[in-house]
């Protein structure tokens, strides 16, 4: 399934949803079981939905840690300046990579541990 495609389908389902929801719906929501990973899911490579999944991951564990206090505090506990805790806050992965994010996890004395498997 292609990108483009992604987006027209995401329409249809939230048109059929909103019909159903309406009591208007002419057929059963389909559903399909996901991989697990969100980023495959909607069409990127294998390789490229692995980092952003790992990335996210990151972020989700940064922006936990940050929560503990003030944003300027936090900022400093990660060795970062505060709008760049901002960006991370405000979910925009596109600006981190998988280093930097390590490099904060690890600033902030945390420990990151990689287990690599063998694909289903």
């Amino acid at each position: 399934m292609s990108k483009r495609n992604i987006g027209k389908e995401i329409i249809e389902g939230l048109e059929e949803l909103k019909a159903w929801r309406q009591g208007k719906a002419s057929a059963k929501l389909k559903m399909t079981r996901g991989s697990g990973n969100v980023f495959l899911d909607v069409g990127f490579s294998p390789g490229e939905a692995n980092n952003l999944l790992l990335r996210a991951q990151l972020m989700s564990r940064v922006r936990d840690a940050a929560r503990d206090g003030i944003q300027r505090e936090a900022a400093k506990r990660f060795g970062i300046t505060q709008p760049r805790l901002n960006d991370v806050l405000r979910g925009r992965i596109h600006k981190f990579s998988l280093d930097a994010l390590l490099n904060m996890l690890a600033h902030a004395g945390m420990r990151v541990e990689l287990r690599v498997k063998k694909a289903a």
